[in-house]
């Protein structure tokens, strides 16, 4: 979580201003999950190609939200990842 938006599944844990539902995308390409939207920001992980990412925010060109395969939470570009499906 940060201190202005969480994960809705822990709205009975923590408190924040909103709460946001994840929206499950697939990784299309092998992406690292940063700490922060800044290129050189600490690297938490690098996703693969076919992880899932919980994506909890858009914001510019990256998502905020949760690599589950890991259980850590950060920034990924936004090109990382497959388009919405309807």
């Amino acid at each position: 979580m940060r201190r202005d938006l969480a994960d809705v599944r822990l709205a009975d844990r923590v408190f924040a201003p909103h709460y946001a539902a994840p929206v499950p995308r697939t990784l299309r390409i092998a992406e690292d999950l940063r700490h922060a939207r800044e290129a050189d920001s600490a690297i938490l992980a690098t996703l693969a190609p076919g992880d899932v990412f919980e994506v909890l925010e858009f914001a510019g060109d990256h998502a905020w939200g949760v690599a589950p395969g890991c259980g850590l939470v950060g920034y990924i570009a936004e090109s990382a990842l497959t388009k919405a499906t309807s």
